[in-house]
């Protein structure tokens, strides 16, 4: 049994220091994430990597919400995850109109108009994501893995536990369909 999964163990079983064990094993890999997802996103993104790294980590391992890890593969799925609810939810507030979500955002640079903001395809992919996950949740699972954790193949199927070629077809496959259903929407995804 590796250390992390030792250690996922013993928060399950709620011993109070194991949490504090597991962070300087996780924080590089999960700060990994955390920087590949931040720098597809556009300029003015006010989330830095630390930050979500650490609230991905506070929501992981709380302690009066203890929950079951199988693995750490497991484990880092459900980091991915968390980093993707709190992007979402990062993006639902910037684009809110009490924060100025209607206001066009022009870099002070410049006095040309910025590029449009990707809160809006951020939210467009989530949606589409959700409308996947009704109806074929392993493929929406590997685009949480892909898209919102960074995950290359292989690791999303390690995550998954699947061979890498099943990986490979339903990243194929739902890349396709998200692009189609986008596409669909006005909202298609930039490559």
């Amino acid at each position: 049994m590796s250390d992390v999964t030792r250690i996922l163990s013993a928060i399950e079983e709620g011993e109070s220091n194991a949490a504090e064990q597991l962070l300087p094993l996780v924080y590089k890999a999960l700060r990994r994430l955390a920087a590949q997802k931040l720098a597809q996103e556009k300029p003015g993104q006010t989330l830095q990597a630390t930050a979500l790294v650490h609230e991905a980590y506070l929501r992981l391992v709380d302690v009066e919400n203890a929950q079951h890890w199988e693995s750490r593969g497991h484990f880092f799925a459900a980091a991915a995850e968390a980093m993707r609810r709190i992007l979402i939810d990062n993006a639902r507030r910037r684009r809110s109109r009490r924060r100025g979500g209607e206001a066009k955002r022009l870099p002070l640079e410049s006095l040309e108009a910025a590029v449009p903001a990707s809160d809006d395809q951020l939210l467009a992919v989530n949606e589409a994501l959700e409308r996947l996950q009704s109806f074929d949740p392993a493929k929406a699972e590997m685009v949480k893995l892909r898209y919102f954790g960074g995950l290359t193949i292989p690791e999303a199927a390690q995550a998954l536990g699947i061979a890498v070629t099943t990986a490979n077809r339903y990243w194929a496959y739902a890349r396709a369909w998200l692009h189609e259903e986008l596409a669909a929407g006005g909202e298609a995804p930039s490559p």
